[in-house]
């Protein structure tokens, strides 16, 4: 704040226009590559309403914590109905995103058929990824892991059957740990689900205005379009 305020001193003082910045800061869960593109989908969207984003890049649990506080003014994305569990956290429609929850496995061999199929194995998530929590819950041999790659390397090294993350950032961490001749998806995926971007309530009046600008790149075609770009990108990275 004080540097913004001598910062206008200044300009004024020099004669030039003094014009703060705006910025709106988001959590981005760390090493999910999805996060990275939902992340980019948001900064084309702000850009039409003259907004810079910035991400702050830390643990599931602990992006909740910080944007439900209000500490950061939101999240890149998350699934529907969060705001139930966060009712500080305001939903915006249409959906920027979605995901399709997949099998990993490294010797199992098996066609998948929702959730229920892999309820009889071990299974990996990551924690605080909201997705993998509800599709698991009930399920007696699930453990939560600190990280997608710590997440793999596990499932590599012999201590889950299966795991379950977003086929597209379990496909980018797989090629990036050099496991793919080890580690293969199940298919098809165990589901489509759309995600959304969230707001802390005290923007409000904010979030109808990305709504609308979210509701138009997707007519248009502009959004699908970028989101290929984008994982297209990632996955052809060394």
């Amino acid at each position: 704040m004080w540097r913004m305020i001598f910062l206008c001193l200044w300009m004024l003082l020099s004669g030039m226009p003094c014009r703060a910045q705006s910025v709106i800061r988001l959590a981005r869960i760390a090493d999910i590559p999805d996060q990275y593109v939902g992340g980019e989908l948001l900064r084309a969207v702000y850009a039409r309403l003259n907004i810079t984003v910035q991400f702050e890049d830390v643990p599931g649990k602990r992006a909740l914590a910080l944007s439900s506080a209000g500490e950061l003014d939101g999240e890149i994305q998350r699934i529907a109905d969060l705001s139930r569990d966060y009712p500080t956290l305001v939903q915006i429609s249409p959906p920027i995103n979605y995901i399709e929850p997949s099998v990993f496995t490294t010797t199992l061999h098996f066609d998948v058929r929702g959730w229920d199929s892999i309820k009889d194995y071990s299974i990996g998530i990551v924690r605080g990824v909201g997705s993998s929590e509800a599709g698991t819950r009930g399920m007696s041999r699930v453990t939560a892991t600190t990280s997608l790659e710590n997440m793999i390397e596990m499932l590599d090294a012999g201590r889950f059957d299966v795991i379950v993350t977003d086929l597209f950032s379990g496909l980018v961490a797989v090629k990036k740990l050099k496991l793919q001749s080890h580690i293969h998806p199940l298919s098809p995926p165990i589901a489509r689900i759309y995600i959304y971007h969230y707001l802390h309530e005290r923007h409000r009046e904010l979030a109808m205005k990305v709504g609308r600008v979210i509701e138009e790149m997707d007519a248009s075609g502009e959004l699908a379009q970028l989101r290929a770009s984008l994982i297209k990108k990632y996955l052809d990275q060394p």
